[in-house]
């Protein structure tokens, strides 16, 4: 232990500002790193590795143990090989987001067309309606991610978006309403599509427990593309929405469509619209 201690002490009188920079640059790659498992399975995995690699440091730095260090040494190799495999989900959950990281600035300079707030109308009654009924229903919302892939797994319809329409795919008992519609281009692209179950947390930590397989594609999707998601709640006939892989539960209609609006808006309306909603007094209407 003392030995521990004259190297750690021995460690803090050589520290620069460049040892410093170093330990920060290490410090946000650690940090990246939680912050991309967090809330997920792999969390609980990752969290006992570091606390089995802690103990071993500390068991070889205060015991001197040959064997013990040898072993380690010869299974070193095979763990750094492994890693990669065990966590493959949620390295390929980052470099899809670093890949998406460019899209977010695509926003037109006009304001919202008039399709797609009359098809955000649409999923906002449909839900209403689907919501009193306790229908359960999931609706995909493309963005800038294609979604071919999933598209592929559905029945094509590439119909007018209409409350209607949505109401009788998700009808129990139909053929269609075991699945998910995908809305791509102000048009019902595809319905019955099968979408990626998410494997984070988040739904297990859930206080009701009631959020099953619906709630699990919605934020599968929401964490492989840029795509949103409404989903109806079966059992309960709540709405929720999912986006980047989180949810949002409880869903009025006011909300619903003011969440779908501000994601298909540009980024300044988006602004304009919290100041003028949080700070009404500094932007008088132009009638008053």
């Amino acid at each position: 232990m003392n030995q521990l201690l004259n190297d750690l002490l021995f460690i803090f009188q050589r520290l620069d500002w460049v040892g410093v920079i170093d330990i920060l640059l290490v410090t946000l790659i650690f940090f990246g790193v939680l912050y991309l498992v967090r809330d997920t399975q792999a969390m609980m995995l990752l969290r006992g590795i570091i606390l089995i690699i802690v103990l071993v440091a500390l068991l070889t730095s205060l015991v001197n143990l040959p064997a013990f260090s040898w072993l380690l040494q010869t299974t070193l190799p095979a763990l750094v090989f492994a890693i990669p495999v065990i966590f493959a989900p949620e390295i390929r959950r980052a470099l899809e987001r670093i890949g998406r990281a460019g899209t977010f600035v695509r926003v037109t300079t006009k304001n919202i067309g008039e399709e797609i707030q009359q098809t955000i109308q649409a999923v906002v009654i449909a839900a209403a309606r689907l919501s009193a009924r306790q229908h359960g229903a999931l609706i995909i919302l493309k963005r800038f991610d294609r979604l071919d892939e999933y598209l592929r797994t559905g029945v094509a319809l590439q119909a007018v978006v209409t409350p209607e329409l949505l109401m009788q795919v998700f009808y129990p008992n139909t053929p269609l309403h075991d699945g998910a519609v995908i809305i791509a281009d102000n048009k019902i692209a595809a319905a019955a599509c099968v979408m990626p179950l998410s494997s984070s947390g988040i739904l297990a930590r859930s206080p009701e427990r009631k959020m099953g397989l619906r709630h699990r594609a919605a934020l599968g999707i929401s964490e492989a593309t840029d795509a949103i998601a409404v989903v109806v709640s079966e059992e309960t006939g709540s709405i929720s929405i999912a986006h980047a892989g989180r949810i949002i539960r409880r869903l009025d209609n006011e909300r619903l469509e003011n969440v779908l609006t501000a994601f298909y808006s540009p980024a300044k309306a988006r602004k304009d619209n919290f100041f003028q909603r949080h700070f009404p007094y500094l932007f008088p209407k132009k009638d008053e």
